[in-house]
């Protein structure tokens, strides 16, 4: 995986791993929507319409800026020769200020039938920069005939699930504090987010490890808040095309564990947005 990486949108982005899609170019001195732009879309078909990543990135700039939102940080990962797109907006606003953690507004495309362009949100602890994304708001548009048409309209949909989506993340972070945890059940929970592919198997031992002694001394103690940072700990630097749907189910076990029920729920619309 190529892994693109700019603290704003303004700034260049830093040169990417060796091996990427990118090294027949002079990244420093690129945008986000400058390498994006050189990843070829393939032609639509009477089936499939794929659309360019730097369409998605450069419609979701248009559509956080006139929400009012401001982007502060952004991540960008491709895959599959550039044909799977992920990226990350950390963004604040008005209503969606915190001390402790940000919202991000994630995007995935991809041009070989793999997903749909989708966009679903996140939470990223301002600690240790762990990131994670609910279920609660995911939508999608399949890549067929009427995308163009479709796509702003589900962006802006979206989008106006913003500061909802905020306020539930923070009830869930409450909920997850006060569930209390012994290591076994702990232990027992990550080889259960193992066996649904929420965490790789290879990581199951660090994190149960990291439970027990983390890094960061904010999440110390028995609580299934401290389980789920130790889970994104060992997330983080992996496959971040993969972070959505994997975080997604760590929330949705722990949800049914700590009784929280999302007031903010929006289903992934493809059906809808399918024609």
């Amino acid at each position: 995986m190529s892994l693109i990486f700019a603290k704003n949108k303004l700034e260049p982005i830093t040169r990417p791993s060796a091996g990427s899609v990118w090294t027949s170019h002079n990244v420093e001195t690129l945008t986000v929507e400058d390498q994006l732009k050189a990843v070829k879309t393939p032609e639509k078909t009477a089936t499939h319409t794929p659309i360019p990543h730097s369409l998605l990135v450069s419609k979701t700039r248009t559509a956080l800026d006139r929400a009012g939102f401001s982007i502060t940080e952004e991540e960008h990962a491709l895959a599959r020769g550039g044909q799977r797109y992920f990226g990350g907006f950390a963004l604040t606003g008005d209503d969606i200020k915190g001390e402790d953690r940000r919202l991000v507004f994630g995007l995935r495309n991809s041009s070989d039938k793999s997903t749909a362009a989708s966009a679903c949100m996140g939470n990223s602890m301002m600690v240790c920069d762990n990131m994670c994304f609910s279920s609660d708001v995911k939508l999608a548009r399949r890549h067929t005939v009427n995308i163009l048409r479709d796509l702003d309209g589900m962006l802006a949909k979206a989008i106006s699930r913003i500061v909802t989506s905020w306020h539930d993340m923070g009830q869930r972070i409450e909920a997850y504090k006060v569930a209390e945890i012994s290591n076994d059940r702990a232990s027992n929970l990550v080889v259960d987010l193992a066996e649904v592919k929420a965490l790789p198997e290879r990581d199951v031992y660090k994190t149960a490890k990291e439970f027990r002694n983390p890094r960061h001394p904010e999440f110390r103690g028995n609580t299934l808040w401290n389980l789920y940072n130790s889970v994104t700990e060992n997330l983080k630097g992996g496959d971040l095309s993969k972070l959505p749907e994997r975080t997604m189910k760590v929330q949705s076990l722990f949800d049914s564990i700590a009784g929280h029920e999302s007031t903010n729920f929006v289903e992934a619309e493809e059906v809808a947005l399918s024609s």
